[in-house]
């Protein structure tokens, strides 16, 4: 079995920030939002990591963080491509611009990876102790284990949310240390009265409890994932699709939960204090550059990483 690997997902258009958010600096040195987790993953023992990313984006991510990590860490670049893993005979919808999703994204990656791996998002800030914890968990996995060994870092719903709008979080419920079910909520916001969800796009809504664990996209997974994904991939765009033909896609959360469903897999929760930041909106930014400020001012991250 290979060494844990770190996928970087960054193929997303980035549509409700208003551009390519992955690559906007938030650092004092014009740092991006993934060099804190990528530095973050190198501390706690990464040494390989693969963005997935569209095909036209490759020349900006070498220039602005691939080559930063050469002879640090090993690279690659993997493209979410819309004809990839399409059953024969299948039709694009016409207008469609927005990749599959976070379980195609994922599927995209495996012709690069070789043991246990995590997942991540590229506009999320996760803080250093869930990449340690996550790292000593993939050493750990079993690849063949059954029902499959996973984990996920989990993080309190209270602090994960902007006040910029709506975010997408997997509210999860766990006994112990292990993930029961997760189910995807994509329209969260925050209220004088707490988080509350809406399953009709904000007409109605839903109390959460701000103390609920929710997953940030940030995983780990064995190789005896890419199976599941390739087979139930088709499934999502015979039965899934129709609902929203140009938007709607497969993700990872939902995916996991079928497997706990259907008892083929575990998942350790690892929950972390850390508190998110990301760039969901272009309003999010200077609450990320501040936070990165006062990081480097305590001392947990030097003003340059890589020097």
């Amino acid at each position: 079995m290979g060494e844990p690997a770190l996928v970087v997902l960054a193929a997303g258009m980035g549509s409700r920030y208003g551009g390519l958010k992955q690559i906007d600096p938030v650092g004092p040195c014009g740092q991006i939002i993934i060099e804190y987790s990528i530095y973050d993953a190198y501390r706690a023992g990464f040494r390989k990591v693969i963005f997935l990313i569209r095909d036209w984006m490759r020349k900006d991510f070498e220039q602005i963080i691939g080559r930063k990590l050469e002879g640090r860490m090993s690279v690659s670049y993997a493209y979410q491509e819309f004809g990839r893993f399409l059953p024969q005979g299948f039709e694009i919808p016409e207008g469609r611009v927005k990749p599959w999703g976070t379980a195609h994204a994922v599927l995209c990656c495996r012709d690069f990876i070789d043991g246990p791996f995590a997942m991540i998002n590229a506009d999320d800030y996760y803080g250093p102790s869930a990449f340690r914890d996550m790292y000593g968990a993939l050493m750990a996995a079993d690849e063949k284990a059954e029902p499959m060994d996973f984990a996920m870092a989990g993080y309190v719903l209270g602090n994960t949310l902007t006040d910029n709008g709506k975010v997408a979080r997997g509210v999860c419920r766990a006994a112990g240390d292990r993930l029961e079910s997760i189910v995807e909520r994509k329209y969260i916001v925050k209220t004088p009265e707490g988080p509350k969800y809406s399953l009709d796009d904000g007409k109605t809504f839903f109390p959460l409890s701000p103390d609920s664990t929710v997953s940030m996209n940030f995983w780990g997974f064995t190789p005896a994932i890419f199976p599941e994904l390739e087979r139930r991939f088709p499934v999502f765009l015979e039965t899934e699709l129709k609902k929203n033909p140009l938007t709607e896609e497969m993700y990872i959360p939902n995916v996991v939960g079928q497997l706990l469903e259907e008892g083929r897999a575990t998942v350790k929760v690892m929950r972390s204090g850390d508190k998110w930041y990301g760039v969901t909106y272009r309003e999010d930014k200077p609450d990320v550059e501040g936070a990165i400020a006062g990081f480097i001012k305590s001392g947990l991250y030097p003003e340059k990483l890589w020097d």
